[in-house]
């Protein structure tokens, strides 16, 4: 087995709360009454969900998160206390009600639909002493925000930067406090949606180039496509050689043609450090990724309920122990893949010594 990375204490800031997932034979129509194949109460929410496929792998997680003192509440506490999710500095109201999604798992199209009913009363950041944040930033290597509960994130974030702690953010869409927290982070993962949606450059990849210069701390960019695996940017201290710049579509699609449909297992396709150049929106130096996803056999594709969260997990456990996007793609890839196969968000997600990953641990 390998040794666990040095530094492996994540903090992160976001949303826990209740999943109820039903698995339905199709999608209901409107007014129609219908039976579940299976249902299950499981914990969930961006947040909870990849603290604990980073406490699987092997990290030390923190969570900031609220719920209330009701039968929810306590079982989100107990749930993630289990899978070894510090919740100390988590805030529990006397009153209210703690977050909860219903989720309908389509078994004909492999689909989830969420409806989400937020906690209340909504976090503040005055419910977090800042005796409390500087005790959990205490030791982190790393924090993690989903883009929820943004103003105590934002002050979470602020605070971060202070001590110099790199600061990866999960941008599923615009959300208020988004363009506060994004300028202070070291690292992105979006969905497929956002980057087209935020810098309305023409394709994703000219979106990506656009994002790294108009976010000069960024790192790196990853945008998750689902089965389609996902695209990387990142940005590089060295200077590019002296060769000509590479239009970033080009180069995308140049990766693209690389790839062997052949291959059932997670692989990833690198450019060399190069000037990449987006029309109209400028250049910047850096590395460009495809990374596949796993190709699961369509009997073993069960509910891809929070297969981005397990790819985010993932992610955090890579960047703590430093390893290369040339594995941490994959990594990442082969983790939501295992996270597919079953039932809710949690169930599926691996612990490190789960021979799928034995690869990449050694």
């Amino acid at each position: 087995m390998d040794s666990l990375p040095e530094h492996r204490i994540v903090l992160g800031c976001g949303a826990a709360g209740v999943d109820f997932l039903a698995t339905v034979a199709s999608f209901p129509k409107p007014d129609d009454k219908i039976r579940s194949t299976s249902l299950k109460v499981q914990g969930g929410g961006n947040a909870g969900n990849a603290l604990t496929c980073a406490a699987r792998l092997g990290l030390n997680p923190r969570l900031i998160s609220k719920v209330a003192d009701d039968i929810q509440g306590r079982g989100v506490l107990e749930e993630l206390e289990s899978d070894g999710v510090d919740t100390s500095f988590f805030v529990v109201s006397k009153e209210g009600n703690s977050p909860s999604t219903y989720i309908i798992v389509d078994n004909e199209t492999k689909t989830r639909t969420c409806i989400h009913t937020p906690g209340y009363p909504p976090m503040i950041p005055d419910e977090l002493s800042r005796s409390s944040l500087l005790s959990a930033l205490d030791g982190a290597r790393l924090v993690y925000l989903d883009g929820r509960l943004h103003e105590t994130a934002l002050v979470t974030a602020q605070e971060t930067v202070c001590k110099n702690i790199p600061i990866l953010i999960d941008v599923e869409r615009k959300r208020e406090g988004l363009d506060d927290l994004l300028p202070l982070a070291s690292y992105a993962v979006c969905s497929s949606k956002f980057p087209l949606a935020w810098t309305e450059a023409p394709s994703i990849s000219s979106a990506l180039v656009s994002m790294l210069l108009r976010l000069p701390k960024i790192k790196f960019v990853i945008v998750t496509l689902g089965e389609d695996g996902c695209v990387m940017l990142e940005r590089s201290t060295e200077e590019a050689p002296a060769s000509e710049e590479k239009d970033v579509d080009s180069l995308l699609e140049s990766l693209k043609q690389r790839k062997d449909d052949n291959i059932a297992i997670p692989t990833c396709y690198a450019s060399p450090l190069t000037k990449i150049r987006a029309d109209g929106i400028g250049t910047v130096n850096g590395r460009l990724f495809v990374g596949t996803a796993e190709k699961i056999p369509p009997p073993e594709l069960v509910d891809t309920t929070g297969a981005g969260d397990a790819f985010i997990g993932a992610v955090l456990y890579a960047i703590c122990a430093n390893m290369p996007p040339e594995k941490m793609l994959p990594f990442a890839s082969q983790v939501a893949a295992a996270g597919c196969r079953a039932l809710g968000a949690r169930t599926g997600l691996p612990h490190r010594t789960d021979p799928r990953l034995a690869a990449f641990l050694h």
